[in-house]
């Protein structure tokens, strides 16, 4: 047992010393010539996947990596909202929840509709386009109990919304000089539009403090929906109870995605609600009321972006650059057409705000 217990927690402990490595490194390389326009949270994802393609981490880092990507990404995120005042988030207003309502509707029914038009399966259909319209994969880890997906199809979903996501995160980064839109609506636009946390809070640090602020916001907005979308879904599940789960649409090569009808085990079901946003309010509500030395406050801020770079690390690590060849075309096609699609809604609605 207690071999167990050593093996168990040297997994965790290489892969976040892995994760807080490549943090280091790209605080140190932003330092040269051009690459500081990129800033460190991209660079980290950088690093991350261009280690993950070249070396392929060993299973006894993942758990470690896991860990950064998922618990320090939300613990960097409630430390970060030390950064804002209560009044950012009333002044945001109604008109950021209506932006951040029409952009999760609309790309929740291109994305499905364009994946059942490619003949994709419902139910990966459905993964991926909450992953995209929603939060990425803790979008799709929320919903996969709800229409009983298989861990084969949440996979295959993940690396779509993390691939594309990816994807976008340096190309908004790169393409920030050329937008002609001020940081706050560079900031609501990098919101609306990326698919996970960390890639909105990466892609946010080049547009500055305002844009950084506003993106935050406008994301932790379309996570809270995923609270009624995920209810919406299992009561619709239940309602039709997927009679048509093997129907003429599911590919063979699909087919092994599905879940089976023989199996008695049933799938935990887990209330989606994304309880790190409360952390991050309680966070602004301190800073608002001052509780907290200027000191103290500054290096929280710090320990979070360090937090951040380790979970952009891990996000890296998870990702190949040849992992587009391993998983089907369709559905690629449809998440990045989808992709594209919210993000142009999201630009011209931009004018509205």
């Amino acid at each position: 047992m207690n071999q167990i217990s050593h093996n168990k927690n040297q997994s965790y402990a290489l892969g976040i010393t892995l994760t807080l490595v490549i943090a280091f490194a790209a605080q140190i390389l932003i330092k040269l010539p051009y690459l500081h326009m990129v800033g460190p949270l991209i660079l980290a994802i950088i690093l991350g996947i261009s280690f993950n393609t070249i070396y392929s981490v060993p299973s006894r880092f993942h758990k470690g990596i896991e860990f950064s990507s998922k618990k320090l990404l939300r613990a960097g995120i409630i430390l970060l909202g030390l950064r804002l005042h209560l009044g950012d988030i009333q002044a945001a207003g109604l008109s950021t929840f209506i932006y951040a309502f029409i952009l999760v509707l609309t790309t929740l029914i291109s994305v499905y509709s364009l994946a059942r038009l490619f003949k994709v399966h419902q139910t990966l259909s459905l993964l991926t386009a909450c992953g995209t319209a929603i939060c990425g994969a803790a979008a799709i880890i929320a919903i996969a109990p709800l229409v009983k997906a298989k861990d084969q199809m949440t996979a295959v979903s993940i690396t779509v919304i993390a691939l594309l996501g990816t994807l976008l995160t340096l190309l908004f980064t790169l393409l920030y000089p050329l937008f002609p839109l001020t940081d706050y609506q560079y900031g609501l636009l990098v919101g609306g539009t990326l698919h996970e946390i960390a890639h909105a809070i990466a892609a946010s640090t080049v547009g500055g403090v305002v844009a950084e602020d506003i993106a935050l916001i406008v994301k932790l907005t379309r996570v809270i929906l995923l609270v009624p979308v995920a209810v919406c879904i299992g009561v619709l599940f239940n309602y039709f109870n997927k009679k048509d789960e093997e129907g003429p649409s599911t590919s063979a090569g699909m087919a092994s995605f599905l879940p089976s009808s023989t199996s008695p085990m049933k799938p935990k079901m887990k209330w989606p609600i994304p309880w790190f946003i409360f952390g991050f309010l309680a966070m602004s509500t301190v800073n608002t009321f001052g509780l907290l030395s200027e000191t103290l406050t500054e290096t929280l801020i710090s320990l979070s972006y360090l937090f951040l770079a380790m979970a952009m690390a891990g996000v890296g690590l998870k990702v190949k650059l040849n992992a587009f060849k391993d998983i089907g075309p369709n559905i690629l096609y449809a998440g990045l057409i989808g992709t594209v699609l919210l993000v142009g809604l999201g630009y011209l609605l931009l004018s509205f705000m």
